[in-house]
């Protein structure tokens, strides 16, 4: 088909424009997604999109999950290119595991709070504190850090890595600390150190507004994402009968996909990043699906625009590199994680 989108000049403007926030300029709709479905045709690349994307993002994208689950699809899928539309540690993960494709992400400074909130050196640091500790890292870290670690997890997954560690040795688990102090109530284990890092919009998501919320609407389930801030409350509230056991759960963005297409609940509270609301109301379209906190919004997930992802295309920017011992280091502590026998979803 003939693009009705005016062409990029060579120097990337045009009707893009790049600002503070990532790249405007162009508008979601049919003419968009048809050209970008023919641009990632034409490049050979494969679409991935991360669950707290921009709807608009998610709905033109050949798979949407976390960001595990994406990277482990772009490892088998048949294209040379892979564009995935996340925060920089997804595209990252990806280029681990794929290391002969070419991983683009569509704006390289989509960071992440959580991921930044330890460095290689900081871990460094800390495992000279604790020489004999096995690090346990979550997904959300960089490659160096990875490379650093020597059994990742997901947050479906986590306990059971923790809890496939011998007893008497000393656990590293990093960055989050609402994961971790989750991960420590239910294994119950003692010698567990627990970075203090957090998700700045998870961490944004309190057991104030969690507790309102469901008293507002105490017939709604509760679904509730183990980073945030909230979950301690979430399973106070349950325990104190204020909101029945069974009705809350605290899960990943898999485990609240599959949770979803199981509900008789006719509401349901979310506690995540609200971008993960679009999903859910396609799975389950029948629900009434509400955030905890509709401000839950991760501003580095939505630099991935329209105008961004066509960029990308256009000019294939932005491309993602990991030094090959760092990938071939990181790789190993995501295959440990595998070979305990639950990969899990991811975030």
């Amino acid at each position: 088909m003939t693009s009705t989108i005016p062409p990029l000049r060579a120097d990337g403007t045009g009707r893009i424009v790049d600002g503070p926030g990532g790249y405007t300029g162009v508008e979601a709709g049919p003419e968009w997604a048809a050209e970008v479905r023919r641009l990632a045709k034409e490049r050979g690349a494969t679409l991935l999109a991360h669950n707290y994307q921009l709807p608009e993002i998610q709905d033109v994208a050949d798979h949407v999950g976390d960001s595990l689950a994406l990277s482990r699809i772009a490892a088998e899928a048949p294209e040379d290119t892979i564009v995935f539309c996340g925060v920089h540690f997804m595209a990252e993960t990806a280029k681990i595991l794929s290391p002969e494709k070419t991983v683009l992400i569509p704006d390289e400074r989509a960071g992440c709070s959580l991921a930044d909130s330890i460095t290689a050196d900081h871990l460094r640091e800390w495992k000279a504190e604790h020489p004999d500790a096995l690090v346990v890292s979550y997904v959300n870290t960089t490659a160096e850090v990875k490379g650093l670690t020597d059994i990742c997890c997901t947050s479906s997954n986590a306990v059971d890595v923790v809890a496939s560690i011998d007893p008497d040795r000393e656990v590293l688990f990093l960055p989050d600390q609402f994961l971790g102090a989750h991960v420590k109530r239910v294994t119950g284990r003692e010698n567990m150190l627990i970075w203090a890092g957090e998700c700045h919009v998870h961490a944004g998501i309190n057991g104030d507004e969690l507790t309102a919320k469901s008293k507002s609407h105490p017939d709604a389930e509760l679904f509730v994402h183990p980073e945030c801030g909230c979950a301690t409350s979430a399973l106070y509230l349950a325990g104190e009968g204020f909101v029945p056991e069974d009705k809350v759960k605290i899960l990943s963005t898999g485990g609240m996909l599959d949770a979803a297409r199981e509900t008789g609940a006719k509401q349901v509270l979310v506690a995540t990043e609200v971008g993960m609301l679009h999903q859910l109301r396609k799975a389950a379209p029948g629900v009434d699906f509400q955030a905890v906190n509709d401000r839950a919004s991760c501003p580095y997930m939505k630099m991935i625009t329209p105008a961004a992802l066509l960029r990308c295309l256009v000019e294939g920017k932005d491309e993602v590199h990991v030094a090959p011992d760092v990938a071939e280091r990181a790789r190993k502590s995501v295959q440990r994680m595998i070979e305990i026998g639950n990969p899990g979803g991811g975030e």
